[in-house]
C-alpha cells in the first residue's frame, strides 16, 4: 500500500495557504520552496550568506522529520531574487551538497517579498544516501 505524509512545519503561511512543507510518497520526499524565515524568532536574516544557511537549516530540520537528510537530495531548484547574490549563495549550495551532487537549477527570479533573497525547493529519496553510486563522467 502506498504511504502518504503530509509535514507541517508550523509557519504561518502553511497554514493561511493549505500547503505542507514536506510530502512524501513512498520514499519519494518533496520539499515546498523554503525561505530563510527562523522558525524561533520568525525573522529572516538581512544577510546573504546567513539567509542561505537559515534555508538549509529549515529544509534539514523538515527532513530529519520524517527521517531523512540533506543527503537524501536528489535535485535542488534555486530561487535567486538578485543576480549580484549568485556567487555567494552558490558557495554555500556547494559546500552543502559537497559529496551530494544533486541535479541543481539556479535561477533568478522575482520572489513573493522583498525580504527574501533566496528560496530552494529540493526533491530527495528516503536513503538515496545509502544506495551504491556509480559516478560518471563523459
Amino acid at each position: 500500500m502506498t504511504k502518504l505524509v503530509k509535514v507541517k512545519t508550523g509557519a504561518k503561511l502553511e497554514e493561511e495557504y493549505n500547503y505542507s512543507r514536506i510530502v512524501s510518497i513512498d520514499n519519494w520526499i518533496f520539499v515546498s520552496n523554503t525561505a530563510g524565515r527562523n522558525p524561533e524568532t520568525k525573522e529572516i536574516p538581512e544577510d546573504i550568506t546567513e539567509q542561505t544557511l537559515q534555508v538549509f537549516n529549515n529544509i534539514e530540520f523538515a527532513l530529519i522529520g520524517i527521517e531523512s537528510g540533506l543527503a537524501d537530495i536528489i535535485n535542488a531548484r534555486i530561487f535567486i531574487q538578485n543576480p549580484k547574490d549568485t556567487l555567494a549563495v552558490m558557495k554555500i549550495v556547494g559546500e552543502k551538497f559537497c559529496g551530494i551532487d544533486p541535479t541543481i537549477t539556479v535561477t533568478n527570479p522575482s520572489l513573493g517579498s522583498a525580504h527574501y533573497k533566496v528560496e530552494i525547493e529540493v526533491t530527495a529519496y528516503k536513503d538515496a544516501s545509502k544506495a551504491t553510486i556509480k559516478k560518471l563522467r563523459i
